[in-house]
């Protein structure tokens, strides 16, 4: 009997290369820094070696948020993270909270490695020196156009998360409403005068007070501002 099977043949499956991340396109930018020479430098390097056609500068973080109500928002915010009106790593979780979306580019003097892998915890793009080269910050601003964090090699050593990392990280969960509630509760307020000054009533502070120190997992109100301090204070030293 004749047999007309056809031999088989063995097919190698070829890799499907992953798609290319799209890159965004940076058009503007709002530098948040105090330093008026500095911010000058800044905003050169920006509209020069990075290639930002519109760049704006401002010297507080309540000055950056009213701005960014006001205005369109910027496709970058540029932040220092020592301001007259903020303290630590309280500007970074401020600015996330208000911009989900929005790529942050921390500049600072400090560049120490648990200041860095904080402000990346806390949610920030990329962490620049402020001390870095224009061919740095135009790295910096490429890599975060590609959707992809910078200086990710110093955050990702294999150590365990300092405490004032954790804090900082569970902070950042943290509404905006309870951000300010756990402010007052830092500045000694009762639940009565809280809700005095937010023009809400006391059993909502004590809700937003219980559910703050359920995301913050501790069990007393001096615990909680024990956590707020541990962030905001022994993160880091002060920025020069």
């Amino acid at each position: 009997m004749l047999s007309y099977r056809q031999p088989i043949r063995e097919y190698r499956v070829m890799p499907v290369p992953a798609p290319e991340k799209p890159v965004r396109e940076l058009k503007s930018a709002l530098i948040v820094d105090d330093h008026p020479l500095f911010c000058d430098a800044l905003a050169m390097t920006l509209t020069g070696s990075v290639g930002i056609p519109d760049v704006e500068a401002v010297g507080t973080l309540e000055a950056a948020l009213a701005r960014l109500e006001s205005g369109p928002l910027p496709d970058v915010v540029v932040l220092d993270l020592n301001l007259p009106d903020v303290n630590g790593l309280d500007g970074v979780i401020r600015l996330r909270r208000a911009l989900p979306e929005t790529l942050i580019v921390v500049v600072s003097s400090l560049d120490e490695i648990r200041v860095v892998r904080a402000a990346l915890k806390a949610g920030v793009n990329a962490f620049v020196p402020k001390h870095s080269e224009r061919h740095e910050f135009r790295e910096a601003f490429a890599v975060i156009a590609r959707g992809e964090i910078h200086a990710s090699r110093m955050a990702l050593e294999a150590s365990a998360p300092t405490p004032s990392e954790e804090a900082v990280k569970r902070l950042a969960l943290l509404t905006r409403q309870q951000a300010r509630i756990l402010q007052l509760v830092c500045a000694g307020r009762m639940n009565k005068h809280i809700a005095y000054e937010l023009s809400i009533a006391e059993t909502t502070v004590k809700a937003h007070v219980t559910a703050i120190m359920r995301k913050l997992g501790v069990q007393t109100r001096m615990q909680a501002v024990l956590f707020a301090q541990e962030a905001s204070f022994n993160v880091m030293a002060t920025d020069a």
